[in-house]
């Protein structure tokens, strides 16, 4: 006599599969999104990253000669610059950046000898851009615009303090 026999029915074996398929799915999807949102982050981190480098080191080299009218907007070579003097244990010191040959470039010399020997091609690269413009708005504050390779156009103003 078989008084207490177990039924099984079709829905005890199709439930826990179908709870396991959603499961899957549902991890898939997760799993596509934030993949998504990470080739979006790196994109744009990439985009954003030549551009606002090459402005936040003019920036920094903006405010590190910033003393008493050491930095001034100037040409060196026919390229417009950043000039930044300096004097070193009684040395007078010039430091050029430029735009040159689709390259923000920066030149460190002697201020007597800068004209005579220096040329544009003569300084360090920093960054390979598309285009640097610099332009005075007012007495110590100064408009920086890159635009990088991509074509990315990212814009500072940088501002000297002492007077």
């Amino acid at each position: 006599m078989k008084l207490f026999q177990k039924k099984t029915h079709m829905i005890d074996f199709i439930f826990p599969v179908v709870l396991l398929f959603v499961f899957a799915v549902s991890a898939l999807v997760v799993t596509l999104f934030a993949a998504n949102v990470y080739q979006s982050d790196v994109y744009n981190s990439t985009r954003n990253d030549t551009a606002r480098t090459s402005l936040s080191y003019v920036t920094e080299k903006i405010h590190a000669g910033d003393r008493s009218g050491n930095v001034k907007l100037s040409t060196f070579d026919g390229c417009e610059a950043i000039a930044i003097h300096d004097e070193i244990d009684g040395e007078k010191y010039i430091t050029y950046i430029y735009y040159h040959d689709g390259r923000i470039k920066e030149l460190f010399a002697k201020a007597d000898t800068v004209d005579t020997v220096f040329s544009a091609d003569n300084g360090t690269s920093i960054l390979a851009v598309r285009n640097f413009t610099i332009e005075q708005k007012s007495n110590g504050l100064f408009r920086l615009s890159c635009t990088d390779d991509k074509g990315e156009t990212a814009t500072a103003i940088a501002g000297v303090r002492s007077r």
